[in-house]
């Protein structure tokens, strides 16, 4: 057997075993794709981590507090819109969807996780975001394995090869809690 008899014998093999929904087989994004934070269209570089579990978003002065007998969390974004150049900054309060604790080579990191909207490609995602400033990394956005499930192929050879543009009339993908949360 050639090799590149093999190679298609193993790649058919892969199609068979791991299918891909016709929703999802012409959506295929790189390891760094651009995306906007909705609702705000702010446009920022995005990694595409299929290292990460849960995505994560550069935030600061990050705040626990309760509202209505609810843990929320307060913070600020504070990105760069690679479309204008211009900064953005925003202070938001989001409702906690769970806490998530990170070991790392420095220890133990418990962050929050909130729910927000990205838009990739042409369609709307309420995805779960850890917070954590990430002003020292070069991405101010890294999406992970859960976010990139949705999306659909992961290309780690090539970047950039969607745009965002979503509209009002775009679609919306609500979260839905994985069994492991």
């Amino acid at each position: 057997m050639t090799v590149n008899r093999f190679c298609v014998t193993a790649a058919l093999l892969l199609a068979a075993a791991f299918p891909v929904s016709a929703e999802q087989d012409d959506k295929v994004f790189g390891w760094v794709e651009r995306a906007t934070l909705e609702p705000w269209k702010v446009e920022v570089k995005a990694k595409l981590d299929s290292g990460a579990l849960t995505s994560s978003l550069d935030a600061r002065d990050i705040e626990y507090f309760e509202k209505d007998g609810e843990d929320w969390v307060r913070f600020r974004l504070k990105l760069e819109d690679v479309e204008s150049g211009e900064d953005f900054s925003e202070r938001m309060e989001l409702p906690l969807y769970r806490d998530l604790r990170v070991r790392g080579a420095g220890g133990m990191d418990e962050r929050p996780v909130v729910l927000m909207n990205v838009c990739m490609g042409d369609t709307v995602y309420e995805e779960q975001f850890s917070l954590r400033n990430r002003e020292k990394m070069n991405y101010p956005l890294l999406l992970g394995r859960r976010t990139i499930g949705h999306l659909g192929l992961l290309d780690v050879r090539d970047t950039f090869l969607t745009e965002p543009s979503c509209d009002d009339e775009s679609r919306f993908v609500p979260h839905e809690p994985p069994e492991d949360d």
